[in-house]
């Protein structure tokens, strides 16, 4: 009885289409998706002090510490990480409602609890969606109905910034 099984299996396995290799991830939204899609080169060492890596959007550029957590969706995904200091490239969902987002970007949290008074300490900006016409700024995403693709952007593990570095007063 264990022969017959084990023989069918291993059949079933051959007779499939590829066998079993592993199925490779989308590059584009799936059909029924309403949000945004698209990949993330991360560069550099996963710093050690790593405890996730989110992908987050604002409907407003944040102007300041209070505006941290206006972020959406309230319960972000996390980044699939890398396990070697490669250049590796991963695809990502992040499911949105339709409107107009200011700023999509990946933050890096370090290990810790996250409260209001230690979020500037605990995440870090570390690489975000930008402008295809002024790399230097943040590109804003439209998303209407359905999903918007092929929004990608770097994770750089070795040039990130507090969020704080963004608001106008701390670029004075």
């Amino acid at each position: 009885m264990r022969r017959t099984a084990f023989a069918s299996a291993v059949l079933a396995a051959l007779a499939c289409d590829g066998g079993l290799e592993p199925v490779p991830e989308p590059s584009t939204c799936p059909a029924s998706f309403q949000g945004i899609c698209g990949t993330v080169v991360f560069r550099g060492a996963l710093p050690e002090s790593t405890d996730v890596a989110y992908v987050v959007a604002y409907a407003r550029f944040p102007q300041s510490q209070a505006d941290l957590f206006t972020y959406t969706p309230t319960i972000p995904p996390t980044l699939d990480l890398p396990d070697s200091t490669a250049d590796s490239v991963r695809f990502y969902t992040l499911p949105l409602i339709a409107g107009r987002y200011e700023w999509v970007l990946a933050v890096w949290k370090k290990q810790g609890t996250l409260t209001f008074a230690n979020a500037d300490s605990l995440l870090r900006e570390a690489g975000y969606y930008r402008n295809p016409a002024d790399p230097s700024q943040p590109g804003i995403v439209n998303v209407y109905g359905a999903s918007t693709d092929s929004i990608d952007f770097v994770v750089d593990f070795t040039n990130m910034h507090p969020v704080s570095y963004y608001f106008p007063l701390a670029r004075q």
